[in-house]
């Protein structure tokens, strides 16, 4: 790849054989003890101190003191060990059962199973509950799963149980006070009806009551999405195999040589991670010109995929007027919610195929939900309320992921809030592909002739920044790469992980190489220090993970379909976090703990080529992996984690996120010859406002350079206000001391109903415009002094404002005149205002209404012409000839 027809440049910040890491070969659980019964909620039972002495049974007192729960004691390595190997080998014999009868026969064998359901240990009573619901054999199937891979607590809350010997026979005694007390009143109602005076029996059914049927039905569903999407793993078995084994290895990394676990869990001999070589776009600017107009000639053949599944508990995101907690697509951020903020930068990007190639192009979007925070609800409903962006149903992809069961840090163990109730999130942005799969997304986009698709996460709000995501595709497509990276500098301490080449000796003997990604919760499994440059150099010498990929949709597929764990990439277990929930009896807790995750750009993984001996010199011409890098402000920029009270961290908040924004605006408007003050390190605005609000509706661009030909001149002063929600705009001269707000309705084009009562948007069709030609705005602009500002969220107080409203393909147009003072111009659909200054000074401005002829209605009375030349973009402003 030497030149833009051949490859791209790429550079190396070090060779091969410098900067890497080298590896060479040469809580805890409670004890896997027996089940107990199934102990219905509290709220069966009296509140009150019962006692018993009928019919023999020894009394027993209980009290309804709050009881604290117990710390279980951890495992050995051992108790891992003998836990893995039993489940292993209930898998083994499960993967040789062709049909249910078979498999729930295996199922039925295990000791923990057949303990559960003896008379003995009490499990007769929830075979009675069981039987009463109607469960069918699949049911029946999916519950004793969940025994046999060790979780019936989740069917029986408070359980602690340990072992204890009398004589020969070992006898399971209950420890837990809670457990004491509702062991007993299980006894008794189950005996006796308390209510009379005879000995009959109770209807054990009668335990369960509506709400707890409602859980119970909701706990079979959620059990059967595991054991059907990890049925790649084998189900809720394998799941909890490889939470174990995972758990396991974390444990012996302490104590055991990190390489040999490293190289052992890839499956190799020889393990180098070097710095990646990287298409530099901030030194290559010709390339990178081409390579994004290779993006945007590419577009009919591309799809974009969101991700949005994940739980943002980290953002803290709160309806004010329900207060139920909202996922992270559903924050307001510069006015709009950031899903409308992806859409609006897809738009953009199509609204510039459009007027470079006069056709109309609308790009398949597929989203991936989860029922986390009833994100797929809230995702639906607001596409629902925005008649799908104008875009058509049919043209998106909802997709929900299944949730998964939180686990312990110390033993495993899933958490359970209340009987059949396990803490549950989302598994991961990683099982995208194996979803997209199962859901018939790739076929999808087939059906759409889509050969690539772009992967950004929501809460990054400057992916589409300039050619970052265009030159990123543009590559993918034109050398028809299997997957590629966007990348940047990585921020020190960062909860961000890092794009590094790999290089690997397979146990065959053959070489392996390929661009990958490690994780910052895996930085300590391969021994790569997360502190400062300063500390530790290594670890900056990596660029950041992004998560802004490309992806060929044919060879996701390929992974997405393969029936082993290559479809869930990269299977992680970070208990390094906190899981915050409310038990049955409204108690709060928080305990260390995570859930099985895998990560969506380690498909990489999949994509690295073989040789028959050992590489040297450059790899990337030869590999289906590659990077694009990029200023980290005009790659990645979060809005993923509530600014903490108090404090001065402004990374990837919704604040600091804003001053990314207004960076990149300077950045743009400077090279236009616009003077505005720079705005400095985000350390100075934790306490005070930011230094103006420039918000740019992308499709002025989205590429800058065909943004600098809209803008010439002028300046913008210091708390100052600038937004333009208009993509046909002319900028000469223009100065800005207070606010100017232009608003086109009619932003990049109009709508028109399609054939199925859809409104679609019709790009370049009754745009909205407007000329500002040797203009100044004075007034007094937003009221930078108001406690109520909330200016990330574009939520703010304004004193005074120049107000531009265009409805429809209304024009406005102002030359050589000083607009002073509070104003609101609202200029209707078919209509041009034109403001001139008067001829003496006196005289004030001279405001001119007219109607647009209807020659020019649908073009309007200019437009801007967008022309190629090589590799670049050339505008030409074009009058329209009126009669």
């Amino acid at each position: 790849m030497a030149n833009p027809q051949t490859s791209p440049l790429l550079h190396n910040h070090n060779h091969l054989n410098l900067s890497f890491f080298r590896f060479r070969t040469t809580s805890s659980p409670p004890s896997y003890t027996k089940p107990l019964l199934f102990l219905p909620s509290s709220s069966s039972f009296p509140s009150r101190l019962l006692q018993s002495e009928q019919c023999n049974h020894q009394v027993r007192r209980v009290s309804t003191v709050p009881v604290e729960y117990s710390t279980p004691t951890p495992p050995e390595s051992d108790d891992f060990s003998s836990e893995i190997d039993r489940l292993k080998s209930l898998l083994e014999k499960l993967d040789v059962s062709k049909d249910l009868r078979r498999k729930e026969a295996v199922v039925d064998s295990d000791s923990r199973v057949r303990r559960f359901f003896s008379a003995k240990n009490r499990g007769g009573g929830l075979s009675k509950v069981l039987g009463s619901l109607g469960l069918d054999s699949r049911e029946m199937f999916l519950v004793k799963c969940v025994i046999a891979a060790g979780q019936e607590h989740a069917l029986c809350v408070g359980c602690v149980e340990t072992f204890e010997e009398e004589e020969e026979e070992e006898e399971y005694t209950v420890r837990s006070s809670v457990k004491t007390a509702l062991y007993a009143l299980v006894e008794m109602i189950e005996r006796f009806d308390v209510n009379s005076s005879s000995s009959s029996y109770k209807d054990r059914s009668s335990v369960l009551d509506a709400d707890e049927v409602a859980h119970f039905r909701k706990f079979l569903s959620f059990l059967g999405e595991i054991e059907q999407f990890y049925d790649c793993i084998g189900g809720i078995i394998g799941y909890q195999v490889m939470v174990l084994e995972l758990l396991h290895q974390s444990t012996k990394r302490h104590n055991t040589n990190r390489s040999h676990l490293v190289e052992e869990s890839l499956g190799c001999q020889y393990l180098e991670m070097h710095t990646p070589s990287v298409l530099d776009l901030t030194q290559e600017k010709e390339y990178a010109s081409q390579a994004a107009l290779w993006g945007i000639e590419g577009l009919p053949d591309l799809g974009e995929i969101y991700p949005l599944g994940g739980a943002a508990d980290r953002l803290g995101l709160i309806d004010p007027e329900t207060g139920e907690c909202l996922p992270a697509a559903m924050l307001t951020h510069c006015g709009r919610t950031l899903l409308e903020g992806l859409i609006r930068d897809l738009q953009a990007r199509e609204f510039l195929y459009f007027k470079l190639y006069g056709k109309q192009c609308v790009t398949p979007v597929a989203i991936m939900t989860s029922a986390a925070k009833k994100n797929h609800e809230h995702v639906s409903s607001l596409c629902t309320r925005l008649k799908w962006f104008g875009r058509g149903e049919s043209n998106f992809q909802l997709f929900e992921q299944p949730l998964v069961p939180a686990v312990s840090a110390e033993d495993g163990q899933w958490i359970v809030s209340k009987p059949f109730v396990p803490v549950s999130k989302p598994g991961g942005h990683g099982v995208i592909w194996k979803l997209a799969y199962d859901k018939g997304v790739f076929k999808w986009f087939n059906d759409h002739g889509r050969k690539g698709a772009t992967v950004r996460q929501v809460s990054n709000v400057v992916a589409a920044t300039d050619v970052t995501l265009l030159a990123l595709a543009g590559i993918g497509l034109r050398y028809k790469k299997k997957l590629g990276f966007a990348s940047c500098k990585r921020n020190a301490g960062a909860t961000e992980g890092i794009n590094v080449l790999m290089e690997k000796k397979n146990l065959d003997g053959k070489w392996e190489y390929g661009i990958s990604c490690i994780e910052y919760t895996e930085f300590d499994k391969f021994g790569i220090s997360n502190r400062s440059p300063t500390v530790n150099g290594l670890q900056a010498d990596f660029p950041a993970n992004t998560n802004i990929l490309y992806v060929d949709l044919q060879s996701a597929e390929s992974i997405g379909s393969s029936s082993n764990v290559k479809s869930l990439p990269n299977m992680v277990l970070n208990t390094k976090k906190r899981i915050e929930y409310i038990d049955q009896y409204g108690d709060y807790h928080s305990v260390m703990g995570g859930r099985l995750e895998c990560t969506m750009q380690n498909i990489a993984d999949s994509f690295s080529n073989k040789f028959p001996s050992r590489c040297q010199g450059s790899l990337e011409d030869k590999l289906d992996t590659y990077i694009v890098y990029n200023e980290r402000r005009r790659v990645t920029s979060s809005a993923k984690k509530k600014k903490p009270h108090a404090s001065a961290a402004l990374h990837q908040t919704p604040d600091g996120a804003l001053l990314d924004i207004l960076r990149n605006a300077y950045d743009l408007l400077t090279e236009c010859d616009i003077k505005i003050p720079m705005v400095e390190p985000n350390d100075q605005y934790v306490d005070s406002p930011p230094p103006y609000l420039i918000l740019l509706h992308p499709a002025l661009g989205p590429l800058w350079e065909v943004s600098r030909q809209k803008f010439k001149g002028g300046s913008i002063s210091s708390c100052s206000e600038l937004q333009l929600e208009i993509a046909e705009f002319s900028w000469n001269n223009v100065e800005v001391d207070g606010s100017l707000i232009i608003n086109a309705e009619n932003a990049m084009g109009s709508t028109t109903i399609s054939e199925n009562g859809e409104p679609i948007l019709q790009y370049g069709l009754r745009c909205g415009k407007c000329k500002l030609h040797n203009v100044k705005v004075m007034n007094r602009g937003i009221d930078w002094n108001s406690k109520s500002n909330v200016y990330w969220r574009n939520d703010v107080n304004r004193l005074e404002t120049c107000k531009i409203i265009l409805h429809g393909n209304a024009e406005f147009e102002a030359s050589n005149v000083i607009i002073e003072g509070n104003h609101v111009f609202e200029v209707p659909d078919g209509h041009r205002l034109k403001i001139t200054r008067g001829r003496s000074p006196d005289s004030g401005l001279i405001i001119n209404l007219e109607a647009i002829e209807e020659e020019v209605m649908e073009t309007g009375s200019w437009y801007w012409n967008y022309k190629l030349n090589g590799s670049h973009i050339q505008l030409e402003q074009v009058h329209v000839s009126q009669n």
